[in-house]
């Protein structure tokens, strides 16, 4: 792969500057926003901690809604993510071995996919790529940020690679650095949320099941578990338990685990093989009290984390993005200032109450199906009978899961 690790930094169009926007953190929301700005003229920098080979090798996979697919038809990279990727028809809901189940269906929805499973080497392999030949887009990596200094007209990037201390000037600093940004902590945003009282593991088994287009999302006291079908005959699952118990399960030797797995899974995949490790993370609910300050904005993780509960996370990062880059097209075309407060607040405005919304869903969802408390029960499953019988609320449900519910990017409407 042709990318330009260590770039002889190109003057911005104001000669004062050397770029006109740095995006710290190349992952895949932050080379998602460098994808959609690919054809804008705006001269990018990404600076990302990893060797970009080291950055794509981790093999997590995500679910993919319907809306992010179509934000990367926009870009013009989804015909290379599409073949190498799992595809679902069908979303299975499900409360621990109550029989009424959600089933929706390609039917309930105009599309030929409710959604999909990529792994992120295989996403941002494919970003990477789609970037290596773009002129006013380079890459410092690895490269680490120690400090953002801003002033009325620009902000200046400290950034120290092979060992050597290098400045940036630029109109726009984006942050998207995940989880624990170090941007947003140089730039004193402060957060809101908690940590839940649970943990994931995840990992990927194969599976015998004549079938491998269903996802399925299933509901127990302890948390919810996903699972979500990918190529081969595999499937990528998301298994939600308290923390010791996840740890403990974690550490069970591979027969017990499987013997476990087959239980929850109510023997629905066939015979069972572990093919990964199994990775514990705690989950946390976070919000930022602000996603911008003038030539700042954070996007992604680093602004937002929600419970994986229905897998929405990655794809607010991507909507994030796409929205930005929007805004940021839009900014340039009428020779406004890219780094003005009046222009990141349309960003803010447009993604933040969004974003709330998703994070107060995700909460509910797991707080009213993570106990056994029989008022709960007889509510969460009266819940479920109506959403599979009274079709404009399964209808809601579907477009909430599938990201078409509000504004919708540009890029996602060609």
């Amino acid at each position: 792969m042709l990318v330009k690790q260590q770039p002889e930094i190109s003057p911005s169009h104001d000669h004062n500057l050397d770029c006109d926007l740095v995006i710290v953190g190349g992952g895949i929301v932050g080379a998602t926003l460098a994808a959609a700005l690919k054809n804008s003229e705006l001269n990018i920098i990404i600076i990302e901690a990893r060797p970009l080979e080291v950055a794509a090798a981790k093999t997590q996979a995500y679910a993919f809604s319907p809306l992010s697919s179509r934000i990367y038809q926009g870009i013009g990279v989804w015909d290379k993510i599409l073949p190498q990727i799992g595809k679902y028809t069908k979303i299975n809901l499900s409360d621990a071995d109550y029989p009424q189940q959600v089933k929706f269906q390609t039917k309930d929805f105009p599309g030929e996919h409710l959604g999909y499973v990529a792994q992120h080497n295989v996403v941002l392999s494919v970003l990477q790529n789609h970037l290596a030949d773009c002129q006013n887009i380079s890459w410092l990596c690895p490269g680490e940020v120690k400090n953002v200094t801003t002033n009325k007209n620009s902000s200046t990037v400290e950034v120290w690679v092979d060992g050597e201390k290098r400045l940036i000037t630029t109109k726009l600093v984006i942050g998207a650095d995940g989880a624990r940004s170090h941007i947003r902590t140089l730039a004193g945003i402060t957060t809101r949320g908690w940590k839940y009282w649970q943990s994931c593991v995840a990992f990927t088994i194969e599976h015998t099941a004549p079938e491998n287009n269903t996802a399925f999302e299933r509901f127990w006291p302890s948390g919810p578990m996903g699972v979500l079908p990918l190529p081969g005959n595999r499937c990528q699952i998301v298994w939600t338990h308290p923390h010791a118990e996840a740890k403990a399960l974690a550490k069970l030797d591979e027969s017990a685990f499987l013997e476990k797995l087959q239980t929850y899974t109510q023997n629905t995949l066939g015979d069972l093989k572990l093919v990964s490790k199994r990775m514990v993370f705690p989950v946390q609910l976070m919000q930022c009290d602000r996603y911008i300050k003038p030539r700042l904005a954070l996007i992604g993780d680093a602004a937002h984390c929600c419970h994986p509960v229905g897998g929405q996370g990655l794809n607010l990062g991507i909507r994030d993005a796409a929205s930005l880059a929007q805004i940021l097209q839009d900014a340039r075309q009428q020779r406004q200032d890219l780094g003005a407060i009046k222009v990141l607040k349309r960003y803010e405005g447009w993604r933040k109450i969004e974003n709330m919304a998703i994070l107060g869903f995700t909460d509910l969802l797991d707080r009213m199906f993570s106990n056994d408390w029989l008022p709960i029960v007889a509510l969460r499953r009266t819940g479920l009978w109506m959403m599979s019988y009274v079709k404009p609320l399964k209808i809601f449900a579907l477009r909430l899961m599938t990201g078409l519910l509000g504004r919708r990017p540009k890029l996602a409407q060609r």
